[in-house]
């Protein structure tokens, strides 16, 4: 495993995490018998080859993700060692509720504070005045260390920074091969102000480790309601996929590692990938330890930047037909 350099921390950040939306909620698919035992195994396994960062969020599984994970974490004795990171939903983040509910994760988690607590999205009515005051009093009170945002374009995330008055550490947003947008400004960003872009769903929630194409579309769950796993959007994915899976020949290594090691390959990106097995978190983690040459990274940047999937009305219009058995 490889840690972030540069930027000074309480604890190392792994530039592989764990995602752990999967854990407690019944949209993945993975069943009771996950959460109540696979869930363990993979948060001990994760730590044991070397991932730090273990990222929730308090609407996953309505607090059930932190529970799962906490309980994780202190059976295997982690806590001290571990980068716990969740999010507050803000339906109304204003300063006193922005404290009470990051106690309230504080107790599911059964952790002393927060290593980073992120503000899950941005309120569209409520500004970041009022809930960076409310971060700011929790980082006095030692309750959090580190304060964080997801899904904010540059210019808010510098907002809520400026409203903060100390770093906002981190900017979580969906960002993969599939998905390379943030290549535009938040990495920039990130490498020049010594801060952080981490990257969710970083395989494209599948799409990126090649199991999938038009003939082979997900049946269920979460993927079965993303656009990208669409027929024209899997055949518009093929030369994407091409290419991932030349690297990865070059390497021994799956199209899912050259993903992960794509996007680690940029300063100041981590990626939080989720497992749905001890054997995938360990596949996840041994990305880490691949080297992509610079001729690799220009070819797979290239084919990210022309993958233009279909979304909007289209895609939304395509995936009711398809739910309901209607044609064209």
């Amino acid at each position: 495993m490889r840690y972030v350099e540069g930027i000074a921390t309480d604890k190392a950040i792994s530039l592989i995490g764990l995602g752990t939306w999967q854990f407690g909620s019944r949209e993945w698919g993975y069943g009771a018998g996950y959460a109540t035992g696979e869930a363990e195994h993979i948060v001990a396994r994760a730590a044991e080859v070397g991932i730090t960062v273990f990222d929730t969020a308090e609407i996953y599984g309505f607090g059930r993700s932190e529970r799962i994970l906490g309980a994780a974490l202190a059976r295997h004795d982690l806590r001290e060692r571990a980068f716990v990171a969740t999010k507050i939903f803000p339906v109304l983040p204003v300063q006193p509720i922005v404290r009470s509910r990051a106690e309230a994760s504080i107790r599911r988690l059964d952790v002393d504070r927060l290593d980073l607590y992120q503000v899950h999205q941005p309120n569209p009515v409520v500004r970041d005045r009022t809930t960076m005051a409310g971060m700011r009093d929790l980082q006095r009170q030692g309750s959090v260390v580190e304060v964080g945002v997801s899904n904010y374009s540059l210019a808010r995330w510098q907002a809520a920074e400026a409203a903060l008055g100390s770093r906002v550490l981190s900017n979580q947003v969906q960002f993969s091969l599939a998905h390379p947008g943030p290549l535009v400004d938040l990495v920039p960003y990130a490498l020049s102000a010594e801060r952080l872009v981490i990257a969710f769903s970083p395989l494209g929630q599948g799409l990126l480790s090649g199991k999938y194409d038009a003939t082979h579309q997900p049946s269920g769950g979460v993927r079965a309601a993303n656009p990208l796993f669409l027929p024209e959007n899997l055949v518009r994915a093929q030369a994407l996929l091409d290419v991932l899976r030349d690297v990865a020949k070059t390497h021994a290594a799956t199209p899912a590692q050259i993903a992960l090691a794509w996007l680690i390959h940029h300063p100041g990106v981590i990626a939080i990938p989720g497992a749905s097995s001890v054997a995938q978190v360990e596949a996840n983690a041994a990305a880490a330890d691949i080297a992509l040459s610079g001729s690799e990274m220009t070819a797979l940047t290239v084919e990210a930047q022309r993958f233009h999937p279909i979304g909007g009305a289209k895609a939304a219009g395509q995936l009711l037909r398809a739910r309901t058995g209607r044609r064209g």
